[in-house]
């Protein structure tokens, strides 16, 4: 058995995609997942799984959803490595910027370098990122709901699929995965 992440995106956000998180792990656990566990109501949960291949494992909970939900949610699966590396290699912790205006977008696969070029063109200053592969460290000082450096942008520019969760729920769902 191994340990992962999901991230679902867009769940319980503004009245939109309402799942509640005992459901959520109920819904888990009916598709073999164990030791199901979630994480606030954003759509973390750290579970097990025999499976080891991360996009069978996305496509499985997906489709689970959509069964018993009815609509559909994009899903990145992490490894406990993964997690750790975001957290060890955040650029803007190094640069001793304040922990709670950090932010890391997980992209479903390395962008295009001629989408990066599009993204790199924009100045959102004070805002920053970092791209590395296929996370984004992001600085926000403003607050990440007035950002405009946000999931959405990211999408649209890089025509990659991602989620964005703050530094302190990366933490978290990390400290969890120990856990297990």
């Amino acid at each position: 058995m191994s340990i992962f992440v999901a991230l679902l995106r867009g769940i319980n956000v503004s009245g939109q995609k309402i799942i509640k998180m005992s459901d959520l792990k109920t819904l888990f656990e009916e598709a073999g997942f164990q030791d199901v566990e979630t994480y606030i109501q954003s759509g973390n949960v750290i579970f097990s799984a025999k499976e080891k291949s991360k996009g069978k494992i996305e496509d499985k909970i997906s489709s689970a959803i959509k069964s018993k939900f009815g609509f559909d949610v994009r899903i990145i699966v992490l490894t406990p490595d993964e997690i750790e590396y975001v957290i060890k290699n955040n650029p803007f912790i190094k640069k001793k910027k304040e922990s709670e205006k950090l932010y890391i977008t997980f992209l479903s696969k390395n962008p295009l370098t001629e989408n990066i070029d599009k993204l790199n063109c924009l100045d959102y200053s004070p805002e920053e990122y970092i791209i590395d592969e296929k996370y984004i460290y992001l600085f926000v000082p403003n607050g990440y709901g007035k950002a405009k450096m946000s999931n959405n942008l990211f999408e649209n520019k890089l025509k990659v699929f991602g989620t964005t969760r703050n530094l302190k729920t990366i933490k978290a769902l990390f400290e969890l995965t120990e856990l297990h």
